[in-house]
């Protein structure tokens, strides 16, 4: 199975669960630009609770670029913030210290595009987890896509509908579990910087389930 997707700034559990169950995974590049999506933001799990971390992008809610042209806002402060805040949420997790350094590392660099600033991340998270599968990148939009060996998630992973895909995510230890429970579907740093080495084998540790991907569940992809 091969996965067309969004590009999203550190995805969450279900997204790289999708992901390991693929033979290669193909990035929609030339997609029309859609708010309230995983692609410039993330969740985390703080000392309160779920935290939202959302990148500025130019233009802001008017933007009309396609994915791959939106910039950053570097004109805010947000990669301090971000920073501050993952820190916050992760430094007493078993595996922070182990990843630290190079995470801090895109936290201190400056990116124009967004695009770019996920790609480098999600190759990075790919060599943490250990998890060898090529990406393409999308040479046009279509916005149907044909094909049993094709899994279309555009605009399907949204911060609307994470907490339809609970069962998805099995337990594992979170820093402030006791405090909250066990919180499902949050950036895939918290599964790293919380089970380290084991990451991948909590992924895998229950099969995913097919027919949630482009069930009901998922709405409908609203393209261009």
């Amino acid at each position: 199975m091969s996965l067309l997707t969004d590009n999203h700034y550190l995805a969450s559990f279900i997204f790289y669960k999708i992901l390991i169950n693929s033979s290669y995974i193909e990035l929609e590049q030339y997609e029309s630009w859609q708010k309230m999506s995983f692609r410039n933001r993330c969740m985390i799990a703080g000392a309160n609770g779920v935290i939202s971390l959302s990148i500025p992008v130019v233009g802001g809610r008017n933007v009309k670029e396609v994915v791959k042209d939106i910039r950053i806002d570097n004109m805010k402060n947000w990669q301090s913030v971000h920073w501050r805040s993952v820190f916050s949420a992760y430094n007493r997790s078993p595996w922070f210290e182990f990843y630290r350094d190079e995470l801090e590392f895109f936290y201190n660099k400056k990116f124009e595009f967004l695009w770019d600033w996920n790609l480098e991340l999600l190759n990075w998270i790919l060599k943490k987890l250990e998890i060898d599968i090529p990406i393409r990148f999308s040479e046009d939009y279509k916005k149907e896509i044909s094909g049993a060996e094709i899994k279309d998630i555009r605009n399907k992973i949204l911060p609307r509908n994470l907490e339809a895909y609970q069962a998805e995510c099995p337990p594992y230890n979170q820093v402030f579990m006791s405090r909250h429970g066990f919180i499902p579907n949050l950036s895939i740093i918290d599964l790293l910087f919380c089970e380290g080495k084991n990451a991948l084998n909590i992924l895998k540790a229950t099969p995913l389930d097919n027919t949630i991907i482009g069930s009901e569940r998922w709405g409908t992809n609203p393209g261009i």
